[in-house]
């Protein structure tokens, strides 16, 4: 295909959606949210040999629902097979089929002028359609549809992992990908063997063999100081000083939806700048995550070392 297809079909209760052509891939995407937001779980199933699933400490029901679905397309890009997805969001199907092409020549926004929210997960599906040809299909959630129910069930299981502080089951993955390619995308929050970490270029991280686990206190120290200069007024005032702390290809998903770059320029002051640590996890040598709350916020940093020392990579903040 030289263009991407994407169309809606609408199926009944009783369809079962495992009739499979033989030039087709067919699977269900689902995604789940405890207290929505609160620990989020993704995944999609094509049979028991063959799925995926992962999430985060803190997400929304539509952000899993969204992960499911880039996971699988990522997933089958070598793919030449049609592929056909079948989802119970009318959000994930209407956002790719309906809403996606207005929301670009807007420059990603909507109708009323505000943000598309959880823009940067459209922006990546929309990419990853290019040149598929991508049939979505709707079924009905927990009406016993075989697949949908097996998506179902282990994005739960995701979420719940996360909610207990156990790293989620991330299963075999698509049936014929290499498990040591290093090309699976990373998923705050979500700990895997080889994390490429938000597609971070190999060459700015050191050499040495990834070792998942708890942070050093060497570490643990350096970042609470990088912290403390982080939500200051006269850092978070001062572009300058603020860029210095930043990595070039930082991004940041701010409480409203708004996406922040390296670019952004000064931020606002907070309004309280105590703060409790509540995890500094390592995810490969030179790159950590630390969750960390303040009295209405939660928020995740993900650290990146460089030559010129840590630099923040990415950012999300959420309500608490």
């Amino acid at each position: 295909m030289t263009r991407s297809s994407a169309w809606l079909r609408g199926s009944s209760p009783r369809a079962t959606g495992t009739e499979v052509a033989a030039d087709e891939i067919v699977a269900a995407a689902d995604g789940s949210s405890l207290s929505n937001p609160g620990p989020a779980g993704w995944a999609w199933f094509v049979d028991d040999e063959c799925w995926a699933a992962g999430g985060w400490e803190h997400g929304t029901n539509n952000m899993g629902e969204l992960m499911a679905v880039l996971s699988l397309l990522e997933a089958t890009a070598d793919e030449s097979r049609r592929l056909r997805i079948l989802c119970d969001s009318q959000y994930v199907i209407n956002s790719v089929t309906k809403w996606m092409a207005g929301w670009k020549r807007k420059g990603w926004k909507k109708g009323d002028g505000k943000p598309v929210q959880n823009v940067e997960l459209m922006k990546a599906i929309d990419k990853a359609m290019q040149g598929r040809d991508v049939r979505f299909e709707w079924v009905k959630g927990h009406a016993g549809h075989p697949l949908n129910e097996a998506a179902d069930a282990r994005a739960r299981a995701a979420a719940e992992a996360f909610q207990s502080g156990r790293r989620p089951d991330v299963g075999p993955g698509f049936r014929g990908a290499s498990r040591d390619a290093g090309e699976a995308r990373f998923v705050v929050g979500q700990r895997v063997e080889e994390p490429d970490l938000l597609s971070l270029a190999a060459e700015t991280l050191p050499a040495a063999t990834p070792t998942p686990g708890t942070a050093s206190q060497r570490v643990k120290g350096e970042l609470l100081a990088l912290t403390r200069k982080l939500v200051s007024d006269e850092v978070r005032t001062d572009a300058a000083r603020l860029a210095e702390l930043l990595h070039p290809e930082f991004v940041s998903h701010a409480i409203d939806g708004t996406v922040v770059r390296a670019d952004h320029g000064a931020w606002k002051p907070l309004d309280d700048q105590s703060f409790e640590v509540l995890a500094i996890d390592q995810y490969a040598d030179g790159v950590v995550g630390m969750r960390w709350q303040q009295p209405t916020r939660i928020r995740f940093n993900l650290w990146q070392k460089t030559p010129n020392g840590w630099k923040l990579r990415f950012a999300q903040v959420t309500p608490c």
